[in-house]
């Protein structure tokens, strides 16, 4: 398996320090989040964009894409009924797709509940509706820079609007488009009623990536969530994809959750086999 760690995980370490122990705990990849550059990345200039993508290259480390894609924005929303609102959020998620490339990366998570849950008057099935106008509209520009939106689900308590795999996907549907697909992400599933396992299976033509978390918002490992059957699913269902550590609870420290969390994910890989 391949393993990455969200970068805001190293919160205020510089990004050399940071890139350099990710590498030293045995992580080969990298999840960027962009506020972490610049809240707003129509103001990463190339060279920046550039720099950063030096920095992970000399780390012996691949950038494999964005996460909190809309996080600590403003004037971005996913299911508004404002068109205009609804075009720049669109707009801005072709500049993100064109950071992502900048950066070597080719996948997008697209999480952020606080620009995307239910706003008063506005139902499901119109929220549904906004959304897949907001990302079809953004398709061309991805599908041209090879680069893939991921809808991540996310549980009741982060938020009201895809809570369930099953409502990923079928947003995925109604835009179209082979380069939206599937995330799927241990904390958000542990929310339903399948197991995690069933829940790959379940969707593992539709998943492109993959975050390994515990619900207790720290790393895998850290909490109860056992991830030898879920290793174990994705080996079944031979997924060739990142595997991502991404915390929200940094309480441990930088250095445990980095360290824990792959030496916990490498001890399961060995007990399946992987």
């Amino acid at each position: 398996m391949k393993f990455a760690i969200c970068n805001e995980t190293f919160q205020d370490w510089p990004f050399e320090k940071a890139f350099a122990f990710a590498r030293e705990c045995g992580y080969t990849g990298l999840e960027i989040a962009p506020f972490t550059i610049n809240t707003d990345a129509r103001e990463i200039s190339a060279a920046r964009r550039a720099e950063v993508r030096k920095q992970a290259e000399a780390a012996d480390l691949q950038i494999i894409g964005l996460h909190w894609l809309l996080a600590k924005t403003t004037g971005f929303y996913l299911t508004t009924p404002d068109a205009d609102v609804r075009r720049k959020t669109s707009e801005y998620l072709q500049e993100l797709a064109r950071l992502c490339r900048d950066l070597g990366g080719s996948v997008m998570v697209l999480g952020s509940p606080l620009q995307r849950n239910l706003l008063p008057n506005v139902t499901m099935d119109q929220a549904m509706g906004f959304a897949a106008e907001v990302l079809s509209s953004a398709m061309p520009v991805m599908e041209q820079l090879d680069v893939t939106l991921a809808v991540e689900p996310l549980g009741p308590a982060d938020g009201n609007f895809l809570n369930t795999a099953a409502e990923g996907v079928k947003l995925c549907e109604m835009v179209g488009s082979s380069h939206c697909r599937l995330h799927l992400d241990c904390k958000a599933m542990s929310s339903e009623p399948t197991p995690i396992p069933d829940l790959l299976r379940q969707f593992r033509r539709e998943m492109v990536h993959f975050h390994a978390n515990d619900p207790n918002l720290r790393g895998p490992g850290m909490g109860e969530l056992d991830f030898v059957p879920i290793f174990q699913a994705l080996g079944e269902i031979d997924y060739r994809g990142w595997v991502s550590v991404e915390v929200f609870d940094y309480t441990p420290g930088v250095e445990r959750l980095a360290k824990d969390s792959i030496d916990y994910m490498l001890d399961v890989c060995e007990k399946v086999g992987g």
